[in-house]
């Protein structure tokens, strides 16, 4: 588990990883392994066969531990049965001040108009301050970087000033904000186009703001992306008995059931994220599990204007790794479900 202590830091990130088998069940070294070297995660049996409600309770209860109990739950009973083999839950808490904060008594309230032409009235946050934004083809990007930890001292020595070799991770938001009011689909279309999409168009360099308006939201969402999965990103096989490919996770004690395969039945996704004038509080915990079967960036005018007052795009990333911590998409955020 990654974590910076919101006592001493502005920003918390913990990462939570658990695999839970059924006892009949025993992980292969080498998976159990490389979950625990890579990821963090603790594997521990359970008994989906007999027991699904206690089984279920306790991948439930540390999800929620993981995520301070803004999460408390991500699977029912029902979501297992004498099939199920394996469950794979990752939880993430992340939880950051904005480096830059945004003045309360600067709030306004104006229209947001959604993809369907109909508005709703929302709090906007404003702010005179330069911004990290670049003007594209056909959209903006907007950059709102939190403040960064401090360094963690170097081990084996006591003096605070002497730091790791490692550079601190730098977490933002990246607000991807399209120029027409319904461009949204267009701009998504553009982005799931290619790999590296958002990385390569994010803004380097401060600019003076004109009109600078950004909604405070708060959205929070659940249930199945295994057709996400499969329709919107092409991984199918997992999910097919005979075709999924998991023969080095987990094999049968029952040595009359070797060979029976294993393939993923479904993924559950929870997540809850807020953005309001201090920062942002995102948490999110995904649980899969599986079942055994039998088969040209333009130039940049003196002031730029932001008004984030229709659908867009975010996304919470950090710099250095360039990994994605969030990503969602604002449809109305009057909606807070």
């Amino acid at each position: 588990m990654q974590q910076f202590s919101l006592k001493s830091n502005p920003l918390l990130l913990c990462v939570s990883n658990g695999i839970s088998h059924d006892a009949a069940w025993a992980l292969l070294p080498a998976f159990r392994d490389a979950a625990a070297g890579s990821y963090n995660a603790e594997a521990h049996a359970v008994d989906f066969s007999n027991e699904p409600e206690k089984a279920v309770g306790e991948i439930n209860g540390c999800l929620a531990a993981a995520t301070n109990k803004h999460i408390d739950s991500i699977l029912d009973p029902s979501s297992v049965n004498t099939l199920t083999s394996l469950v794979l839950s990752c939880a993430i808490h992340f939880r950051g001040r904005w480096e830059a904060p945004f003045a309360k008594a600067h709030m306004v309230v104006d229209k947001f108009h959604r993809l369907d032409g109909s508005t709703a009235d929302v709090p906007f946050m404003c702010s005179v301050r330069s911004q990290y934004i670049a003007i594209r083809n056909g959209d903006k990007v907007l950059k709102l970087p939190y403040r960064s930890p401090a360094p963690a001292p170097r081990k084996g020595s006591s003096s605070e000033s002497n730091v790791g070799d490692d550079p601190a991770p730098k977490y933002s938001m990246c607000i991807f904000l399209p120029d027409e009011r319904d461009g949204l689909p267009g701009l998504v279309e553009k982005m799931s186009s290619g790999p590296g999409f958002w990385h390569y168009r994010l803004p380097t360099l401060q600019v003076p703001v004109g009109d600078f308006r950004l909604p405070k939201f708060k959205l929070s969402a659940s249930g199945s992306v295994r057709q996400v999965l499969r329709n919107g990103m092409g991984i199918n096989s997992v999910f097919v008995a005979g075709e999924a490919d998991l023969a080095d996770t987990a094999a049968k004690r029952d040595e009359d059931a070797a060979g029976t395969p294993l393939y993923v039945a479904d993924v559950c996704h929870k997540a809850v994220l807020e953005v309001n004038e201090g920062g942002t509080v995102a948490i999110g915990a995904t649980a899969s599990y599986m079942l055994c079967g039998a088969s040209a960036i333009m130039d940049q005018p003196v002031k730029v204007d932001f008004v984030a007052d229709h659908p867009f795009v975010f996304f919470v990333i950090e710099e250095v790794s360039g990994a994605i911590i969030f990503v969602g998409r604002i449809l109305d955020p009057s909606i807070s479900g």
